[in-house]
């Protein structure tokens, strides 16, 4: 069996779980950090208008996207929540073009997204939970995400 999983892993493979984790980096510390200070990022984006639901929600997601992505577990539904998350950040709160620093986080937020809307096509690798849990666990009907999923 080892033998076997060793001959299927190609450099592609270990191409996206490099590109995995420096994805989901950004996320799961942003995530840590904000949770860490919560009562701060709690006073801080109420200056934005953004309550406390709303907090928590932006933290769960970057950690959990974020674990899921560097993980590679569901890593598609991960992928997508982010790159859809960078959209919203971009479009809500880096539109002052004429502040330099505004342009380049706009740009750099369209370009994480796009790296998640790419990581969601290709699929997690080889070298992921995915392929994992689609190969290894046969449960129960819900788990059938897992062998329906592309893990090329």
């Amino acid at each position: 069996m080892p033998r076997e999983f060793a001959s299927k892993i190609h450099l592609t493979d270990a191409i996206l779980l490099a590109g995995r984790l420096l994805l989901s980096l950004i996320f799961v510390h942003e995530g840590v950090t904000l949770a860490i200070h919560f009562e701060g990022t709690v006073k801080a984006m109420a200056t934005l208008g953004i309550g406390l639901p709303l907090v928590v929600a932006v933290i769960a997601l970057q950690l959990g996207a974020g674990l899921s992505v560097g993980l590679g577990l569901l890593a598609r539904i991960g992928a997508v929540s982010l790159g859809l998350f960078c959209l919203a950040t971009a479009a809500l709160f880096h539109t002052n073009f004429a502040n330099q620093n505004e342009l380049l986080h706009f740009e750099k937020d369209l370009a994480i997204s796009g790296g998640m809307f790419i990581l969601a096509a290709a699929g997690a690798g080889a070298l992921s939970l995915d392929r994992f849990v689609g190969r290894f666990y046969k449960g129960p009907a819900w788990c059938a995400i897992f062998r329906a999923m592309p893990m090329s």
